[in-house]
């Protein structure tokens, strides 16, 4: 074999097993990617999952969380059933074990227009300290969002604020008392 043809030869094996290097680490990437997607996806599909629920449902969450020892209408809020009105529900394994409830409702102490307030959010006991809370606050704060929502606000209970503050909800004013509920500090966060 002649020096030319054998540089040829070996250029030609060289680029063959560059292109096999090249395919191979795609492959990888892809087969990388494909198990970090579907360990995303998998737990949202087959056991943790938001989705809307009635007004309703939120009760079942509500009143053990929320209303503890009171009558269960308690846990019915005026506005529930309002068209502007939406209920989220946070399912484990077919469960529901957390909600969260925004009604289009605008408070005087914000200048924005187009408000919603948080109300009724609550995860089950048994299933706290486990990042449901703060997924129920993003998902109500991305559905807000494509409402064109700009600021989102609550009557936050003394208890809850620092949970609220690390999401970057902020207090304003004192606290006051809400009748056979307890202390509360209003909080809000500007969506956008």
């Amino acid at each position: 074999m002649s020096a030319k043809i054998a540089l040829l030869f070996f250029d030609a094996s060289f680029f063959k097993k560059k292109i096999e290097l090249k395919n191979y680490q795609q492959k990888l990437i892809a087969k990388q990617f494909n198990i970090n997607l579907l360990q995303l996806i998998l737990p949202i599909i087959f056991m943790n999952a938001i989705k809307k629920i009635s007004s309703k449902e939120t009760v079942t969450v509500r009143h053990p969380v929320l209303r503890s020892g009171k009558n269960i209408e308690t846990c019915i809020f005026e506005g529930d059933d309002l068209d502007t009105t939406h209920h989220f529900g946070y399912y484990v394994d077919g469960k529901l074990v957390g909600v969260i409830s925004i009604y289009q409702n605008k408070n005087s102490n914000f200048n924005s227009d187009n408000q919603f307030q948080i109300r009724g959010m609550a995860v089950l006991n048994t299933h706290q300290k486990k990042g449901f809370g703060k997924q129920l606050i993003n998902y109500c704060e991305n559905f807000t969002f494509v409402q064109n929502n700009k600021l989102i606000w609550m009557n936050a209970r003394v208890s809850a604020v620092s949970f609220y503050e690390k999401l970057g909800y902020k207090k304003i004013n004192s606290s006051f008392e809400i009748k056979d509920v307890g202390f509360h500090f209003l909080m809000y966060k500007e969506i956008g």
